[in-house]
């Protein structure tokens, strides 16, 4: 009988993993979980004492070894630098997170071309870099790569469609990187919530831990455990899409 994947200790034992966006909210936790799980880490972020911060948390808490390394992942050089510090830390990589991300709150008609760029460039290509440099180590471990999406790439965002629209394209890169990925032995997963009570929203206006109570949206530490979750899978099972959804949201459509 096959063992039940949630069941299993220290699932993640040995494997390497990677974290965009991990100075704080979602990212911070789904390092530590990984952590928690086995798993050593190289956490990133372009804020270094915060990154840090988490380092010494995870150090604290768990035996993963930590590798911080400051990085925007806007720059394809800084990115690659990332992934190459990965590998020679800790001489292979089973798990890539694409977690950062941000969104500026403004009508289309009134984004600046400077705040437009910055959602593509954070949401779009920061993905896409990370994805690109990691491949290559994953085909070689039968690996996972991980998008941070949301449930603004499944549905319409009117008060904000630019960013709507890097997730709709989150979605579908993670699902066409399955298609192409799987015959390599590649999970790719999708990890969909809705509001999460991170420092998200406050590059442009508040940010969501304070625009909402503890218990009336996700906490980070449940987005991390869905990322765990799907990481925890073992081939030939991949988590393709997963929806973390507040439980009344959808009907507000």
């Amino acid at each position: 009988m096959a063992e039940r994947p949630s069941q299993r200790t220290d699932p993640l034992d040995g494997q390497a993993a990677v974290v965009t966006g991990a100075s704080s909210g979602i990212g911070a936790e789904i390092a530590r979980v990984l952590a928690e799980d086995g798993a050593n880490v190289a956490i990133a972020a372009r804020r270094t004492e915060k990154l840090e911060s988490v380092a010494e948390t995870i150090r604290s808490e768990t035996d993963a070894a930590v590798e911080v390394v400051t990085t925007d992942v806007t720059d394809s050089d800084a990115v690659a630098a990332l992934v190459e510090a990965t590998v020679e830390r800790f001489g292979r990589l089973d798990i890539a997170v694409c977690n950062a991300g941000l969104a500026v709150d403004e009508p289309v008609a009134e984004l600046t071309d400077e705040e437009y760029g910055l959602m593509r460039g954070v949401n779009i290509d920061g993905m896409f870099y990370t994805a690109r440099e990691a491949i290559p180590h994953l085909k070689e471990t039968a690996g996972h790569l991980v998008f941070m999406g949301s449930m603004s790439g499944n549905h319409p965002r009117p008060a904000n469609p630019v960013y709507a629209a890097t997730k709709w394209w989150t979605r579908g890169f993670a699902i066409s990187l399955q298609a192409s990925l799987g015959e390599d032995d590649v999970a790719v997963s999708s990890i969909n919530p809705t509001e999460v009570r991170t420092e998200f929203g406050s590059e442009s206006g508040t940010p969501s831990k304070e625009a909402f109570e503890p218990g009336e949206v996700t906490e980070p530490i449940e987005v991390a455990d869905a990322v765990a979750y799907a990481v925890r899978q073992e081939s030939p099972n991949s988590i393709t899409s997963l929806d973390l959804y507040r439980r009344d949201k959808i009907s507000h459509f």
